[in-house]
């Protein structure tokens, strides 16, 4: 078996070793502490997970459409809002071209596992490419970056509202808006997020969301309104719930440090994140919360991720984070604790305001 080839360049300033005075290790240590096994994508595997869902949404919706009853809605609702996000991290491997090794099955599943949940395959799959070659960067992450104390004093009470205070449901603005100051959205190829090379990908995924769009009006109009509300809009508002809630706690911890200027480097911002541990809905959702390996090595696929972990324990010992506590106490800590950072030095740590909403 040919096992494809690894970079250790994996940001525009690389790998740095001990003698930078940082980490006591090297990328190249973490990685030849994983078998080479782990890297290379099983298509049928992949595929697998993929169709998975899609019958398990499908049955859902016969079972809802068979019962037709309120009672069973609410279960309806939240299963098929955590399928959908299931969906989600089939696509999310496929933007990261660990799905398989054809890059044109990684596009095409993309965009079906994408599309249904009104997310731009492409326009997403780039920004956060952005987001993992920049992570723990105050001044170049792209997404769950902190703001300074400064631009949080500049706030007005309802920008701190929609960002502080409704954080779970920020992915659908994020898509058309971005973070705040930056500009730019995942629709247009013009937008400062994309190379001119991009602009078709960004356009056909585009389109691929408008289609989704027009089917949703086209079943209003036939259906009525309350039939939107039952079969999509509720469990497409609890996907986005989980899409916010699990990224936020990625990358949103009190003792999680955030860095600046050439302080900063590819490995060093990668260990900005932490593991976390959701119970039973750890294989539902595949794994996504074993997250330090997959920021390190972001072409593993996912149902390798956790062998993977435990061979990079040893390698990053107390630089390695996972947090075994409830998801709903995390949440609620990191909620009220971390909204804004220093305005100047590095390995920085988020803040809490006194008076929130002033």
């Amino acid at each position: 078996m040919q096992v494809p080839s690894v970079s250790f360049d994996s940001s525009p300033v690389g790998d740095r070793s001990l003698s930078s005075g940082e980490l006591p290790f090297t990328l190249k240590d973490v990685r030849s502490a994983i078998p080479d096994a782990y890297f290379v994508p099983s298509t049928v595997r992949s595929l697998s997970y993929f169709f998975l869902d899609l019958g398990i949404l499908a049955g859902l919706y016969a079972i809802a459409a068979y019962l037709d009853s309120w009672w069973f809605f609410p279960i309806f609702w939240f299963a098929q809002g955590t399928m959908f996000w299931a969906l989600f991290v089939v696509g999310h491997d496929c933007g990261h071209g660990s799905f398989s090794k054809h890059k044109w099955l990684n596009h095409l599943v993309g965009h079906l596992s994408h599309s249904p949940i009104l997310v731009p395959f492409h326009g997403w799959r780039i920004s956060h490419r952005t987001h993992h070659a920049n992570t723990g960067n105050i001044e170049t992450d792209e997404s769950w970056y902190p703001v300074t104390e400064a631009q949080y004093e500049q706030m007005g009470a309802a920008e701190k509202l929609m960002r502080f205070y409704l954080p779970l449901l920020a992915y659908p603005l994020y898509l058309f808006r971005r973070s705040p100051g930056k500009q730019g959205s995942h629709f247009l190829p013009e937008s400062s997020l994309f190379k001119p090379s991009e602009r078709n990908d960004v356009l056909v995924s585009t389109i691929c969301w408008m289609a989704m769009v027009g089917f949703l009006g086209v079943l209003t109009v036939q259906y009525g309104w309350l039939f939107l509300v039952k079969y999509y809009l509720v469990g497409y508002a609890i996907f986005v719930v989980w899409l916010d809630l699990v990224t936020f706690l990625h990358h949103t911890e009190p003792d999680i440090p955030w860095y600046r200027g050439d302080d900063w480097y590819f490995l060093k911002g990668a260990l900005s994140t932490i593991d976390r541990d959701y119970g039973v809905f750890n294989p539902i959702h595949h794994d996504i919360g074993t997250h330090v390996a997959h920021h390190i090595f972001s072409n593993m696929p996912h149902y390798h991720l956790k062998a993977a972990t435990e061979a990079i324990k040893p390698v990053l010992g107390e630089y390695y984070r996972k947090s075994d506590e409830p998801i709903w106490k995390s949440f609620f800590r990191s909620y009220l604790a971390c909204h804004f950072v220093a305005d100047t030095g590095s390995k920085i740590y988020y803040q809490s305001p006194t008076h929130p909403l002033n």
